[in-house]
């Protein structure tokens, strides 16, 4: 039991040696805790951007992108970097004014849709970096075909052999399930990080709700 809730079970006490906490009490704590919480949103979105930039720089000086030729020249790869990178530009923006319209709000009912915006804004976030993964996955699947070696003597195989569609067949399968993995372990992430602090926020919203009536 958090720290409001033993003070709303104070505030509901009928002994009179228990401090009695007001509306407007209760309400500033809920909005410390939201506040608290929009702002742990916003600063993890950029500690996760910093984490997969590194992570992006670590594989370029191994080598791994060298391998893929071509594919940091390519118009249409560079347009995905560049919209991704303006979206989740977007993102951060909006999880920072979300913290700071929250952080200023001084009205119950101007709280609770505050709260119920940055909800809506890390389901948009969550969202938007899984179907990144998906279209990058898929654009850079040819480029990696073309530059491994094993994977173009058997595209060279099945060519001879008129197996054409069951490599690709191969191809799209091994790829499908690599990509729910993957999907399943970023979804395991965000509901751990992003899903405790919703759920926190749900609950400060329902408070508010019962507040309000």
């Amino acid at each position: 039991m958090d720290e409001l809730e033993l003070l709303k079970k104070d505030w509901q006490k009928e002994d009179k040696s228990y401090p009695k906490l007001s509306y407007n009490e209760i309400y500033n704590m809920i909005l410390r805790k939201s506040s608290s919480i929009v702002k742990w949103i916003f600063i993890i979105s950029i500690l996760e951007f910093a984490f997969w930039l590194f992570m992006s720089f670590g594989l370029k000086a191994s080598g791994f992108n060298l391998e893929l030729e071509g594919i940091e020249t390519d118009f249409g790869f560079i347009a995905i970097s560049i919209f991704s990178y303006m979206v989740l530009a977007y993102f951060f923006y909006r999880f920072y004014m979300n913290y700071k319209t929250i952080n200023t709000t001084d009205n119950a009912k101007i709280l609770m849709e505050n709260i119920l915006r940055t909800r809506r804004t890390v389901k948009q976030y969550v969202f938007f970096n899984l179907v990144v993964l998906v279209i990058g996955v898929a654009y850079m699947m040819p480029y990696a075909i073309k530059s491994d070696e094993n994977s173009r003597a058997l595209l060279e195989s099945a060519t001879a052999n008129g197996e054409l569609f069951k490599y690709y067949a191969g191809i799209a399968i091994v790829t499908i399930i690599g990509l729910v993995i993957a999907i399943s372990i970023l979804l395991l992430f965000y509901w751990l990080i992003y899903g405790i602090l919703l759920k926190r926020l749900n609950r400060n919203y329902f408070e508010l709700k019962k507040l309000e009536v």
